[in-house]
């Protein structure tokens, strides 16, 4: 059993990479966001609480984020571990977490910017089903139509390069003093770097299983 937190900018792929991780390391994979989302459409009254926050644009308070987080683990059956994408976000997170779960190990995604830019503006995105597409190297097989569900796809209106510069320097503000909270507590690092915009999502994943198997995490 292995419990993980995955960091990378927006675009550097943690959530194609954590659902792959997800097959070869028995985990379970809680992202944040996509549960904020989920709640939200089953109009529960944390999911009501939830909107309230995310429809002005503002981040959803920490106590909110913890209940939502610990109910999500608590859902996870024994025996199995996690990979976190989405949190912690700031360093009192962080340490909230450190009071419900042991971290193994923290992936970090070093991607150049102009690649996420890239990616970004060529990502599609599923309306019906949230699957994602990148019309660079995960081209779905019939033009914008979900291979999976038959739903249309469209682009985020945050998908930019403009926005995406934005998002970045806000990530890369917020996450530094996480990652250095981490490093001193002597949680190892997995580091993957990722230089060439036509490098497939498996080789990265390969690279970080290799790596968590040095580690003995794998």
């Amino acid at each position: 059993m292995v419990n993980l937190i995955i960091f990378g900018a927006p675009g550097s792929g943690k959530g194609t990479y954590a659902s792959r991780l997800k097959e070869h390391l028995n985990v379970e994979v809680v992202a944040t966001g996509d549960i904020f989302r989920d709640m939200m459409k089953g109009g529960s009254p944390l999911g009501e609480k939830v909107k309230s926050y995310v429809e002005k644009g503002l981040l959803v308070p920490d106590d909110i984020t913890l209940e939502v987080l610990k109910r999500s683990l608590a859902k996870i059956p024994n025996g199995k571990g996690f990979v976190l994408d989405g949190y912690p976000r700031t360093i009192e997170q962080a340490k909230a977490l450190d009071e419900i779960a042991k971290i193994d190990a923290i992936i970090h995604l070093v991607v150049p910017v102009w690649i996420i830019i890239e990616r970004l503006s060529s990502r599609r995105i599923c309306k019906n089903c949230g699957a994602i597409y990148n019309l660079l190297f995960l081209k779905p097989k019939s033009n914008m139509v979900c291979d999976r569900c038959g739903g249309p796809l469209y682009q985020r209106s945050d998908d930019t390069p403009e926005v995406i510069k934005k998002r970045i320097e806000v990530y890369e503000k917020q996450t530094q003093p996480l990652l250095e909270y981490y490093k001193e507590k002597r949680v190892p690092f997995v580091e993957v770097k990722c230089e060439k915009i036509e490098t497939t999502p498996d080789i990265i994943v390969q690279e970080i299983l290799k790596r968590l198997k040095g580690l003995r995490l794998a």
